[in-house]
């Protein structure tokens, strides 16, 4: 009975593929999986209890908000629709990368299992058969290849003209990205590590010499890597998003952050001094515009100063989110510190943790509504939400789709 159930606590754990191909499942959170695993414990012996207890603590299972009662499903299950569309996004974009017509030897394919996103152990030609619309395997002289049909073609295509159409806007943000930076300068390899959140084209370090009134391109004399400079300082853009709304609301934007002053409980404060002490504790903050380097470390204005500029870098993200991994890639030049998280996790008002002690994201409360959607939604978003319709319908629906719209033409 116990091997039983331990068989069906470890199936709740590791994700079993599906014997047939078939459209994308909805995502079932993973919260919700080591919840169900954790209320089996009771039920299993002493040796298999801790072997799956040991489990539940992992970094990989464990979430990062270990309260439940303070946790949002809604924005939780933004990552794990991420987890279960992570070949689609990945695979489009190393195929799209290739020469026409866009195919790689699925032999090939099966070794690059972190450039297409499927899990590592699996065969690539199981996941691309979840999106028959988008992908198919062709077999050119006997031999298979992973390829993308016409229609992803056409998606890449329209992909690429909005590219084009928000490429002013975009130029725009990766101006007050450097602005936000100590020396006005990112190396070009962590614009493109980071190219998805911020709504960058592929083809981004390349397209940055045509702006030379903007940008620079140097060689880092100590590495050898091609650097991005700020070609000259813009007053209008320093100006944090932050700012713009205390303009609008200033009453929700005192209410966004706190931060805590040590004093006795016993401090005789009346209402006007406990006012005083409440606007020094919420706002203003340090702009993040200006020059950290030039704060003292562990004061609360530095503190403010680095919230400030997380803040300031979500706000420029295509989705106002972001993987703790793409926040530390600019750990450098932002000027973090190892503890950020504990100054994060403190603006629960403000910012959202989901994901797990290992890999987790940050979200922009005010950006979400109440059900974990986008309430002003960038077009790329858009365009990115078509996709995902199209890559869980199957070839019948799509059959179906094309014969109602015959019908409303005629």
């Amino acid at each position: 009975m116990a091997r039983r159930l331990f068989c069906a606590t470890r199936a709740l754990l590791l994700p079993v593929p599906a014997p047939a191909p078939a459209p994308a499942p909805a995502p079932v959170s993973s919260a919700t999986v080591a919840e169900a695993a954790a209320s089996l414990l009771p039920l299993l012996p002493c040796k298999r209890r801790k072997k799956l207890l040991k489990k539940l603590k992992s970094p990989r299972v464990a979430p990062i908000e270990p309260e439940a009662a303070r946790r949002v499903p809604a924005l939780d299950a933004v990552l794990d629709r991420d987890t279960a569309f992570r070949f689609l996004h990945r695979a489009r974009s190393f195929l799209a990368s290739l020469p026409p017509p866009h195919r790689i030897p699925l032999s090939e394919a099966g070794k690059l299992h972190h450039e297409l996103g499927f899990p590592r152990g699996r065969k690539v030609a199981r996941s691309a058969a979840r999106h028959p619309l988008l992908f198919h395997l062709p077999v050119v002289d006997s031999v298979p290849h992973l390829a993308l049909t016409p229609l992803m073609c056409s998606l890449l295509e329209e992909e690429r003209r909005i590219h084009d159409e928000l490429l002013p806007s975009r130029v725009r943000a990766v101006r007050k990205l450097l602005m936000l930076t100590a020396h006005r300068r990112v190396p070009l390899a962590k614009l493109h590590h980071c190219r998805a959140v911020l709504g960058l084209p592929d083809d981004f370090r390349d397209r940055v010499r045509d702006f030379p009134d903007d940008f620079r391109v140097v060689v880092d004399p100590s590495d050898g890597r091609h650097v991005l400079e700020l070609a000259r300082w813009d007053p209008a853009l320093a100006v944090s998003a932050l700012e713009s709304d205390f303009v609008v609301d200033e009453r929700r934007v005192r209410r966004t952050f706190r931060f805590a002053v040590p004093h006795r409980r016993l401090m005789p404060l009346d209402a006007e001094d406990a006012d005083r002490l409440d606007a020094a504790t919420t706002f203003p903050l340090v702009s993040p515009y200006t020059n950290g380097a030039l704060l003292k470390p562990w004061t609360p204005e530095a503190e403010k100063y680095r919230v400030g500029v997380v803040h300031e870098f979500l706000s420029l993200t295509v989705e106002k989110r972001a993987m703790i991994h793409h926040i530390v890639e600019f750990k450098v030049e932002f000027g973090l510190t190892r503890h950020m998280y504990e100054s994060l996790q403190k603006q629960n008002r403000a910012f959202y943790l989901a994901g797990t002690e290992m890999n987790w994201a940050l979200f922009l409360r005010d950006a979400y509504d109440e059900n974990g959607v986008l309430k002003e939604k960038d077009p790329l978003v858009l365009f990115n939400e078509k996709l995902q319709r199209y890559a869980c319908m199957t070839k019948m629906d799509s059959k179906e789709i094309m014969a109602d719209a015959a019908g409303l033409t005629e």
